[in-house]
């Protein structure tokens, strides 16, 4: 098990994970302020063996550096962006993060964006509030969901729950992966480009990272046009934000249906008063049910390590 120093937290965690962390497993904190994190990295850098951190903060390579003796960086969260993964590879260093767990929920959250960005329920909401169904009469006639033709970056286990949701409401479903899905029963695209060019409404479900940033460019949202609509439930730096915004401002984009953005917690302020655009604080997978079970996943990988050397879920 692990003696005191030798689990290291990297960035802000779940309170209860921090303090179970802290009274468990006396882990240390790395500090903020970069003069802090150089004494503390010279003093204690060598009796690190576990970093635990999440996919809002990561592990890069300078602070594996730092770190001489870590064997494994525990990831909170299904994405593993922040960390270096080719580095701690090349170190020897395993990493995990918490599959399955969260993917019931963030799927909801992709279908539950989708029907409010189509149908634009918060809009009519706030136009409720504000007084203005007596003053201005019904709200505006909007876009059917149902039997609509969705196209879906990313196929994976979360882009897989998305469609087979969709499929309870008659949606035809398509999608694009860096490699077709063996057995699939939805239609497969070559490009981006000829995704969106044949559906109505684009998902984004793909993992971050170099590999897939800015993978939904000015070219695939021009593809998806004027009546389609784009949803983002995996990580900002998939799609090109400025395109995005510009195309929404332009009138060349239906809507947009936004879990993730590319600088968190950072919005784009144009997109505000736009009722064809639904922003959410990247609460894609913020249940109580679901950030529980993460949690207990984050602590197995963690014992796991700790008393075997292996990862239960490595990436």
């Amino acid at each position: 098990m692990s003696t005191p120093g030798s689990v290291l937290q990297v960035g802000p965690l779940k309170p209860s994970l921090a303090k179970t962390l802290a009274e468990d497993y006396a882990a240390r904190t790395l500090p903020e302020s970069p003069s802090e994190r150089a004494t503390f990295l010279a003093e204690h850098g060598a009796e690190v063996t576990a970093a635990v951190t999440s996919g809002r903060t990561g592990v890069d390579a300078a602070l594996m550096a730092a770190l001489p003796n870590l064997g494994a960086i525990v990831n909170f969260g299904v994405g593993y962006d922040t960390t270096d993964v080719d580095a701690a590879a090349a170190r020897g260093i395993g990493v995990s993060n918490t599959p399955d767990v969260l993917t019931d929920c963030v799927a909801d959250t992709a279908v539950g964006l989708m029907i409010d960005t189509l149908r634009q329920f918060s809009a009519s909401d706030r136009y409720v509030r504000a007084g203005r169904w007596p003053v201005d009469g019904n709200y505006p006639l909007t876009r059917q969901v149902s039997n609509t033709r969705v196209g879906i970056i990313g196929l994976g286990r979360i882009g897989q729950a998305i469609a087979h949701r969709l499929i309870a409401f008659g949606c035809t479903i398509s999608y694009h992966n860096r490699r077709q899905v063996p057995d699939s029963p939805y239609s497969y695209a070559a490009s981006p480009v000829e995704l969106a060019a044949g559906v109505d409404v684009l998902v984004i479900a793909a993992a971050g990272g170099d590999g897939t940033r800015g993978l939904v460019s000015a070219e695939v949202l021009d593809a998806l046009g004027p009546h389609g609509y784009l949803v983002n439930i995996a990580r900002g730096s998939v799609v090109d934000q400025d395109a995005l915004v510009s195309v929404l401002l332009n009138g060349r984009l239906a809507g947009a249906g936004l879990d993730v953005f590319a600088d968190e917690p950072k919005v784009p302020e144009e997109l505000f008063a736009l009722p064809t655009v639904v922003l959410l604080p990247h609460v894609g997978s913020a249940t109580v049910q679901t950030r529980a079970a993460m949690e207990a996943l984050t602590l197995r990988n963690l014992d796991s390590f700790l008393t075997t050397g292996a990862l239960v879920t490595p990436v």
